[in-house]
């Protein structure tokens, strides 16, 4: 009963599978996108811009050809003034439309076209004019003596204007229609990217109940008809079952058929079957902990990136070194964000992996002096409060059950927080602690000074790497608070941060904590300082930085 494959093989190759379609699918939807980007520049901030600037062109020759006409018929300078507008607005139009066709030479040479025509108009028939008129005045002018010569300029000019007009509408059709495939074409993908993920889902689940809970219920099954006293039914399952389930399911009959063996003796075969039913349980729970140990993978495989990334960083160093003024800036900038690089993916795997430990390792509850953890937190954070000019404050704080190291933690990521995150003055974060309207509960605050978050980023700063700032602007990894929910709950408490209007700035961290309680089951690690990001406390005495 060993013919079936592992269930961890399976599971392994189905989350591959999905692995590989979760890429096609993003890849796919960046390229879409990339796409949508460059047919909506076309279409908003090149042609349709151009062809309003051929419409203006056109505009404003027109302008120029009516100030022309009334200075020669009124002989007044104050005539020529939409002229004069027509031409400035003439050379501010050809340079704009002039960046905007910048990469269509084609079109270019069509915009070179209109000036041209447009200064052989004003060399031969509107400068000649009036000069004619200064010169003459009007009574001795008769306007546009050569009629025919300036209508065949002008209208040189007109069609110049058309030709150019009539390639920048037809790229803009062209643009609003690469637009409408682009949008098309990102609607399938996600379309498809959502067929792709429910029938993901639906596999996952069809998996899961073939590989596991059916097999399993075929098994509880046989073993309920045993358990019922049917001693001669034999314990199977089906042969495609995993090879886990499948091991189980001998070992269980080879069980039942030792009981049978001995079944003369009644008390003898009450016993075994009894035992048989403990070593069934047992072999069921070592199941679920081979599950759990799948959840454990990321853990197990974040640990083992750190030495590969430790040596990836080492030999950059070496190579920064070793050739240091052999290569060129570029070089050098490469090695630079590689080394870069691998220490900020180290500093992420620790904390994940300082993330992950919570829970799992303790000494247990014990009474706890909250003024005592306050006072160790602060001693973590002299460096910072002498930094900053910090001024740190605390109410009484009481006493409650609960692991000393992680509230060292928690207070720690709280205070740290306010003095990272402060604004142009001093850091000022007080910790304050009130009985809650729930017996046996304590509320407390971290109150500061500082940028303040807003009320949407309530629940988003408490997820994991979520982060409201680049890392240009404050340093960290966006798992502090993160980490202090997790701690917080773990005590059988609830953190949240307080929304509610302040006439003050600055951020305000609510949490409750129970005056006692039971030990929990799975207990924190307590070792290893908290994460930057989230931290904040304070002190009755006042502690000056």
């Amino acid at each position: 009963m060993t013919g079936g494959s592992s269930l961890q093989l399976r599971l392994t190759r189905l989350f591959l599978l999905t692995g590989v379609v979760t890429v096609v699918l993003a890849i796919a939807t960046v390229i879409s996108l990339v796409q949508l980007g460059h047919a909506t520049r076309d279409r908003v901030d090149i042609y349709g811009p151009a062809l309003l600037d051929t419409e203006t062109l056109a505009g404003s020759f027109s302008d120029q050809e009516t100030g022309v006409r009334g200075f020669l018929a009124g002989g007044r300078d104050s005539f020529l003034a939409p002229y004069d507008d027509g031409r400035a607005t003439e050379r501010q139009t050809l340079r704009h439309v002039r960046r905007l066709l910048a990469d269509r030479p084609d079109l270019l040479a069509r915009v070179e076209r209109v000036e041209a025509a447009g200064r052989v108009w004003r060399r031969e028939v509107a400068e000649p004019a009036i000069a004619e008129v200064r010169a003459d005045g009007v009574s001795q002018q008769q306007p546009f003596t050569d009629v025919e010569a300036g209508k065949a300029r002008f209208d040189a000019v007109r069609a110049a204007v058309a030709d150019l007009r009539q390639p920048v509408q037809q790229s803009r059709i062209e643009a609003q229609d690469a637009l409408s495939r682009s949008r098309h074409q990102l609607d399938v993908i996600l379309l498809v990217a959502l067929v792709g993920v429910g029938l993901l889902a639906v596999a996952t689940f069809w998996a899961v109940r073939r590989w596991v809970i059916r097999p399993l219920g075929r098994l509880g099954s046989e073993v309920d008809v045993v358990e019922a006293g049917d001693l001669t039914h034999r314990v199977e399952v089906a042969d495609d079952a995993p090879r886990e389930i499948l091991v189980l399911a001998g070992q269980v009959d080879r069980m039942r058929a030792r009981v049978v063996a001995n079944a003369s003796l009644a008390e003898r075969a009450r016993t075994e079957a009894t035992e048989a039913r403990a070593l069934v349980e047992a072999q069921a729970e070592d199941l679920r902990r081979s599950n759990t140990e799948l959840e454990q993978f990321a853990y197990v495989a974040s640990h083992d990136l750190q030495e590969p990334l430790r040596k990836v960083a080492s030999f950059c160093q070496l190579i920064e070194r070793r050739y240091k003024g052999q290569l060129d800036e570029r070089g050098e900038q490469y090695i630079e964000f590689a080394v870069d690089g691998a220490k900020r993916m180290q500093q992420l795997i620790q904390d994940l992996l300082m993330f992950s430990r919570v829970g799992r390792h303790s000494t247990g509850f014990q009474e706890i002096d909250l003024e005592q953890v306050l006072a160790q937190a602060l001693r973590q954070l002299d460096s910072a409060v002498e930094e900053s000019g910090a001024v740190v404050t605390h109410d009484p704080l009481p006493t409650v059950e609960g692991d000393s190291s992680l509230l060292v933690q928690l207070f720690q990521n709280l205070v740290g927080n306010g003095l990272k995150f402060r604004g142009d003055d001093p850091p000022r974060v007080h910790l304050s602690a009130s009985r809650s309207s729930t017996p046996g509960v304590w509320e407390f605050s971290c109150s500061d000074n500082g940028i303040g978050i807003e009320a949407q980023y309530a629940d988003k700063i408490f997820v994991i790497f979520q982060r409201l700032h680049g890392r240009d602007t404050y340093t960290g990894t966006g798992i502090g608070l993160a980490m202090c929910k997790k701690i917080v709950e773990h005590h059988s408490g609830r953190l949240w941060l307080d929304t509610s209007p302040r006439d003050t700035p600055g951020a305000v961290f609510r949490w409750t904590l129970p005056e006692r309680q039971a030990e929990p089951e799975p207990a924190y690690d307590a070792s290893g300082p908290g994460t930057d990001e989230t931290e904040r406390t304070s002190h009755d005495a006042t502690v000056r930085g």
